[in-house]
């Protein structure tokens, strides 16, 4: 793996954990140490982030991690429930019911509890679900149009991942929707992720709403705050 490519995997790892909040600034000089590389990779990186829409440019030399708010969240999901609902009719049509009985089982046996190892499991399920909903469909463009879609879908999903009932809640979801692909029903596969949609961004906008605002204001890191033009120094 490349280093631009190892230094973008941690920054949106770490972005979509929340481990880099809205606002906090990525300098290029203190990223590029913090992850041991060079500074052309850093760039790179951070330039992929600013492409995908993780982080923004507020000047030439100043970069933060974009906000995510309710907004945010709310016109994300409607871009997802176009995606979903089709990809989720599609799969019914084109799709290997098989596939998709193995999967309904596997959720029906799902028991998520509240804590980071049971929630990680129960979204190692759902990317094998994502996965098989790419393969049935078959459309690059979908899978392309997805897979932006899902990169800051991570974000939302975080605020209420300990939420052990919303767990439970989609883990049945899944099934139902699972269920319905498997059984060549698309309408009913494509309703079902509707309802799950609905349910998600639900207790998604709910847990922003609880939570509270730190107001915070990031700091910028001294490299950025210098006006030698050599501070830069070389990639």
């Amino acid at each position: 793996m490349r280093a631009s490519d190892r230094a973008y995997a941690t920054l949106l790892d770490e972005i979509q954990r929340g481990d880099l909040a809205p606002g906090t600034v990525l300098g290029e000089v203190e990223q590029a140490t913090r992850l041991g590389v060079s500074r052309t990779p850093a760039r790179e990186a951070i330039g992929r982030l600013i492409s995908n829409g993780l982080a923004a440019q507020l000047s030439p030399r100043v970069t933060v991690v974009s906000e995510f708010e309710a907004g945010d969240i709310r016109a994300l999901f409607e871009v997802r429930r176009a995606l979903e609902e089709n990809a989720a009719r599609l799969a019914a049509v084109k799709g290997n019911p098989a596939v998709f009985a193995e999967l309904a089982t596997a959720f029906a046996a799902a028991h998520p509890e509240s804590g980071e190892v049971a929630a990680d499991s129960y979204y190692e399920l759902i990317a094998r679900f994502d996965e098989a909903l790419d393969v049935a469909v078959n459309n690059q463009y979908f899978t392309n149009s997805l897979r932006t879609i899902r990169t800051h879908l991570a974000r939302a999903r975080r605020l209420a991942r300990d939420n052990r009932g919303r767990l439970q809640a989609s883990v049945a979801e899944h099934r139902l929707i699972a269920e319905a692909i498997a059984a060549g029903d698309g309408e009913l596969a494509a309703h079902a992720t509707h309802v799950h949609l609905h349910n998600a961004l639900t207790a998604i906008l709910t847990s922003v709403a609880a939570a509270p605002s730190t107001g915070a204001i990031p700091v910028l890191p001294t490299d950025l705050l210098s006006n030698d033009p050599t501070s830069e120094g070389t990639s």
